[in-house]
This record gives structure tokens, sequence and C-alpha cells, in this order.
């Protein structure tokens, strides 16, 4: 084996990048990523910088057009980036934006200056767009003039072009294809663009943000005449539990001692929905995907607050915990709108902000607003305070559910001699081994005797199990018959709970079974006790489903006999066809009377021989039909349940039991 030759590492190893190279050779340092994330972040850099103009009050409107070929434009109706030579600096302002970091005009802000909220503060933006881009184009109408330049990668070609121009209105157009050499993929989704603008426009109230789609041709607009007041009502759509709040502030202040004093804007709304929850944050018009100080801020004043309320006004019981964000947060729906002159951002993608004052103000500010409205408010404070005592107290009884299913559940091993009635397969090897589930003992029988030992399993229910769709998780874990037939899956559970996302014990690794199938009788009560057994197992392990490993074994109506042999029909249109075929022999009919009373021979060819039996898949493929339907006729939608009894009951009159 050769030696790896030896690398010199000296004075000359050491060097600095330069140009276009301090972003094409590493995007991640000021996009946060190389990927279709980075690349969405370089387009919001140009974004950002139009939106700073129109928050200054320089035009209402911003066109962003989605190009076939992946290049993206943006226009602005601002005032125009100043392009041309600055005395000061004793350089060209182009130069400045466009091939310079870490320059712009931003950087005073907080001294009245210009822009004094923007979202762009790092002199970084423009000019890293431009250097990651295959080429961009820059148009400029301002001071009776029209400038262009042309960049390819990060080069400027032909300097900068100026003439007389008799323009509409003022602002700047930038067309830049993001380079495939900087970024592995630059195919950004029209639907990110849509995200992107909606957002803008939630927190940027009257200013109009239009999209062009070449490659659909077509066109969008995105407007909220009152900002965020009109997002939370349209989240809430139409089902709050409390009117929208909308409050503003401002405050001034520092983060320490030593920093200089600056301003902070605040706007939060809010209300309560016992179905949605949604909370955003925004700083500078950024989403602030990751939160930092505006979300310490919310979680302190909404959980003092509303303690406070529940304490003074005697809502705990006795031996009531205090009440958590997650109680509230689970029925909330809020968006923070905050901005600041000085802003300390986590990073350069400006996911979250830290500055100490911001989280301080919001927290102060929110409070004294809460205070106020609790009290104005009274009908508002009971549904809001009822609704978190709720959430509050199934949040704790899901936790509960948590523990009690831990304990029994921890100890999964030798499930036979711990679980009554289980009768185990010999083979070890997951992949073949397969567990039926059937109706009662006298099917318990039928299948044992019937079975191949080798890799069938057997266990029964005792009767129609509890209704998982309704009962609440105490109750369910208290069914003996659910705890064993879980014991006896293996794999636990797991719970989609809103109030506890904890609740979780699933692993499919510990997955005893290849194929887990429902055996039950072709009559009413053997359709009831399958419904419930699949709503089961869709509430509390519904990847079972989705992967494939559930199966209903079909179980014949009818025995067709003749000298000759024997049919089984599993319908009354099998049977017709059978009798068709056999219209001019002797046969004996004989109805299912139930799996108990089949002969082993039978019970082997018609449900349990592979080679023979009948199963259908249960897929996952009509999830949203499925659930309807659960919800309907074993769940809490009684109305639903009325109507569909009257549309539909005389289809079932036959069936009904009134003896």
């Amino acid at each position: 084996m050769s030696k790896k030759p030896k690398q010199t590492y000296g004075n000359e190893s050491i060097t600095s990048l330069k140009g276009a190279d301090r972003v094409r050779l590493r995007p991640s340092v000021i996009f946060g990523s190389d990927g279709l994330e980075g690349c969405v972040h370089s387009f919001f850099e140009i974004l950002a910088n139009s939106i700073d103009e129109a928050r200054e009050g320089y035009g209402s409107l911003i066109r962003v057009i989605r190009h076939k070929d992946y290049s993206i434009t943006v226009e602005d109706q601002g005032r125009g980036i100043p392009l041309d030579f600055n005395q000061k600096e004793q350089r060209y302002n182009w130069e400045l934006v466009y091939c310079e970091l870490y320059a712009g005009g931003k950087y005073r802000n907080y001294t009245g200056e210009n822009y004094e909220f923007a979202l762009g503060l790092n002199g970084l933006g423009a000019c890293a767009t431009q250097y990651s881009s295959e080429y961009m184009d820059v148009t400029v109408f301002r001071d009776g003039y029209k400038y262009e330049l042309h960049f390819e990668k990060g080069n400027n070609i032909g300097g900068l072009k100026k003439e007389k121009y008799n323009y509409e209105h003022t602002g700047t157009l930038q067309k830049w294809k993001p380079d495939r050499e900087v970024f592995t993929d630059i195919r950004i989704p029209l639907e990110v663009f849509r995200d992107v603008l909606k957002r803008q426009a939630v927190v940027n109230a009257g200013l109009v943000f239009e999209l062009i789609d070449e490659e659909s041709g077509t066109t969008e607009r995105f407007c909220y005449e009152n900002g965020i007041v009109d997002y939370i009502n349209e989240l809430g759509q139409g089902k709050n539990l409390t009117s929208v709040q909308f409050f503003e502030g401002f405050a001034r202040g520092r983060d320490r001692e030593d920093k200089p004093e600056y301003k902070v804007k605040m706007q939060v709304a809010f209300c309560f929905n016992n179905e949605i929850n949604r909370i955003e944050y925004y700083h500078n018009s950024s989403w602030l995907e990751y939160g930092g100080a505006p979300d310490k801020a919310v979680k302190a004043a909404f959980v003092n607050e509303l303690d406070k309320y529940l304490k003074n006004n005697n809502k705990y019981n006795k031996n009531d915990s205090k009440i958590s964000f997650t109680d509230i947060e689970d029925s909330l729906i809020l968006l923070t709108n905050t901005f600041s002159t000085i802003t300390s951002y986590e990073n350069q993608t400006k996911k979250a902000i830290n500055n100490r004052f911001i989280q301080e103000a919001i927290t102060d500010f929110l409070r004294e607003q809460l205070e106020v409205y609790l009290i104005e408010n009274k009908d508002e404070a009971e549904k809001i305070a009822s609704q978190i005592l709720i959430n509050k107290r199934s949040r704790e009884s899901a936790e509960r559910a948590r523990i009690d299913i831990k304990k029994k559940l921890g100890k999964t091993m030798d499930v036979s001699a711990r679980v009554k009635k289980f009768v185990d397969c010999r083979s070890r090897d997951v992949n073949i081994r397969e567990l039926y589930i059937v109706e009662g003992d006298s099917a318990l029988g039928s299948c044992k005797m019937a079975r191949d030992s080798e890799f069938q399993a057997i266990m029964p229910v005792r009767g129609k199990i509890l209704n998982c769709l309704k009962a609440e998780y105490d109750s369910i874990f208290k069914s003996e018959i659910i705890v064993d037939l879980i014991k006896v899956l293996g794999c636990g559970v797991e719970i989609k709970s809103r109030h506890n996302k904890d609740l979780n014990t699933f692993d499919m690794a510990n997955l005893r079974w290849s194929k887990i199938i429902i055996c039950t009788d072709a009559d009413v009560d053997g359709f009831q006790i399958r419904t419930l057994l699949l709503a089961m197992l869709y509430r509390l392990i519904p990847t079972l489903i989705e992967s494939g490993k559930v199966y209903i074994a079909e179980s014949p109506l009818f025995e067709i006999s003749t000298k000759d042999g024997t049919w089984f029909a599993y319908s009354e249109k099998e049977k017709s066809e059978i009798l068709k075929k056999l219209k001019d022999k002797n046969v004996v009919i004989h109805r299912s009377k139930g799996l108990g009373e089949n002969d082993p021979e039978m019970m082997w060819q018609t449900t349990m021989n592979p080679e023979t039996r009948r199963l259908i898949k249960v897929t996952p493929d009509e999830a949203e039909e499925t659930r309807k339907y659960f919800n309907m006729l074993l769940g809490d939608d009684l109305q639903g349940r009325k109507d569909y009894i009257a549309k539909y009951g005389h289809e079932y009159m036959d069936a009904i039991d009134v003896s």
C-alpha cells in the first residue's frame, strides 16, 4: 500500500478569498445553505430591499416574475438605488452596492437617517446575490435618468450605462439567474414564492405584491389592507372563540448600558380558537421561524396574565397545577409584527432575534394589554379560561395515559404466558408470522385446529371492544382486551395528541407480525366487531394500516355441495353464478352459521390457507373518506350520524335485531 504523500503546510498555505469567490465558494456562510434553501434566501435579500423602500413610503407595488428558466425579476416603485459617483467614498455606488460586502445605506438607521425599520442592515444581500448569480441585470429610474448594469458570475460587463429618460415612476428592476455552480438547486417552486409574498403582504399592510409565473401563465396578487388582523381572521375560518384583538405600542431602550438606545415598534394580533392554532413571529418583516426574543416574551406574558386571572377568579381546582404555555397555545392564533432600529439576528438568515430589550419591551407591553383586555371583556375571558383548563386537563390526562402505557407495555417478552387465551406460533421469523384476531372462543377453537401452527397465531377478542374513537385515553387503557391486544402486537402505540406531543411508545421494529388479519363472522355483529378493531388500530397505531400490515379475512356466506365437490360463495352474486354452473346437478346449500361452526378442513381452505384464502388489505388510499365515516358513525358527529340514518337507514332494516 502506497503512503499518502506529505502535504506542505507553511506560510504560503494561508490564502484569502477575494471578489466574488468570497460568496461563490462559500455560499452557505451568507445564505445558510448552498441548496434550495440558500437560493430562496438570495431571492429574499433582493425582495427585502424593495420592501424597505415601500416601508419608507416609496411605492405601493412590488412585482416578482418567475421566469421559465428559473431566473427571477424583482421590480419596485421606490426611489431607485443610487448608482452614480459617491464623492464621500470616492467610488461609484454601483460598486459599493453590488461588488462590496458590508456596504449599504442602513448602518446608521438608529440615528434617524435612512431606513428607520429595515429588513436588511448588514450590507450583504445585493452584493452576495449578484456574486452568486449566473448573470444579473439592473435597471434604475431616478433623477431623470435610466441607469443600466450587467454582471456575469460576479463581474461587471460594460460598466454603468446612463441616459436621460422620461419614465412614468422611479424604481429599481433587478433580473438575475441563480448560478448552478453556486447552488445545488435553483428551481424554486412556485409555492415558495407564493408563501414568501403572502407573508410579506401580511406584515406590510396595504402593500401589493404581484407574482407573475411564466411557466403556468398565471398572475396573482397578495394584499392585506388591515395587515395581521385580516390574516388572523383568515386563519380562524370563522370558528374563532373570541374576537380578534390588536395591540400596538412603542418603546425605547437599550440592550446594555454601554450600548446605543434604539426604538421598537410592536404589533400583536390574536384570538382564541378551539379547533385551530397558529403562532408566527415577524421582525422587520422577516419571518422568525425560530422565534427568539418575541417567542420568549409571548410565552412569559400569556402564562403570567392568564394564570393570574385563573387564580383571582378561583378557576383552579384544589390540587390543580399551574397552567403551561402548551395549554394556551393549543387554542391560540397569534402573530407578532415588530420593528426595531437596531436588531441582533442570530445569523444572516434572520430566523431568530436575541435582543434583550426587545424581549423585555414585548413582555411588559403584552402583559399590560392582556390585563386590561381580560378585565374589560369578561365574557371572552371566561371562554378563554374554560378552554385553557380543558386543554390543561386533557394534557394531564394524556400524560397519565402515557405513563400507564409505559407501565403496561414496558415488558413485552413472553406475552403468551401473560395474555389470556392467546395462542402463539412456533416460528420466530417476523417476516412470515401471522396474527389472526378472531371473534370469541368458538372461533378460537376452529382456527386453532385449522391453522398452520408454524407461522399462524390466534388472538381471540371477547365480545365488542370499546369504541376507541369516542373514548378517552384513560378508559381505553383500562380495557383489558385492548391492552392485551397491544401487548401481542408488540409495537406499542402512537397517540397523536395536540395536548401531549410525547405520548408515543411506538416502534415499528418491535412489531411481531408480518400480517395482522381480522377474522370475524360475516354477519352484523361480526362487521361491528371488525369495525371497532379497525377503529382501534386507526386511532392508536395508524402506521400499521399505512404500511399495509392490516388485512380482513373474508368468510364464506354459503357452502354449496354436490357429489362432485364443494364450492364456497362469499356473496349472493357468487352463489347465483355457482348455481348457474351447477344447474343440472343436485346441490345442497348451507348458510354459514359463523366461524365457530366451521370444521377445520373448511376453515383451512377458506380462511387460513395462504393459497386459497381471501384477504382484503386495509389501505390508507382513501384515508380522508375513511376518517370521515369513522368519525360520523363511531365518533362525535351526532348530527352527521342522524342524517346518515335518515337517508340510508331503510337499507339496513332487515338486519335490525328486534329480539
